[in-house]
């Protein structure tokens, strides 16, 4: 999962928010535990609001989305930590999806985990704990053959 930067990993662009992207994480695992689809196909995380996109076979009702948000809070909730290792792909954990990776990606895969929930290949920067992240807000959402965006920010706690 590629995520925007100057091209150093400590140096991010302008508007990276760590909150925001350790809460599209959960997002992600959230929408692959609910609904059995893939993570997000296109992401655009900024500090403000940010928006998901995800493939599914058919629209999700409204409760379903307000479902999808008091999930996300209840794991930002949880307070976990969110840790880093790094593994050869080879090694790379089965839950971990490898797929928008670029097939020469031979050396060692950063892994990110938020507690239990999620496990995930990925280059950008994460707060240390849920507890950093805040109340997750789903502003909207639209569902057009077969893609739904969600678009969400993150509140105060």
């Amino acid at each position: 999962m590629a995520e925007e930067t100057t091209g150093d990993i400590n140096q991010p662009k302008k508007d990276y928010n760590r909150e925001m992207h350790t809460a599209e994480h959960i997002l992600n695992q959230t929408m692959v535990r609910m609904f059995g689809c893939r993570r997000s196909v296109n992401t655009h995380i900024e500090k403000k609001k940010s928006k998901c996109d995800y493939e599914l076979a058919q629209e999700p009702s409204q409760a379903q989305i307000a479902e999808v948000e008091q999930r996300v809070n209840e794991v930002i909730g949880r307070n976990l930590p969110v840790t880093e290792s790094f593994v050869k792909r080879s090694e790379a954990p089965a839950d971990v999806d490898l797929s928008k990776l670029p097939e020469d990606a031979t050396g060692l895969l950063r892994i990110i985990k938020v507690g239990d929930y999620d496990t995930c290949a990925c280059i950008g920067m994460h707060v240390e704990n849920t507890s950093e992240i805040g109340r997750f807000s789903v502003i909207s959402s639209d569902f057009s053959e077969g893609r739904l965006r969600i678009r969400f920010k993150l509140l105060p706690a």
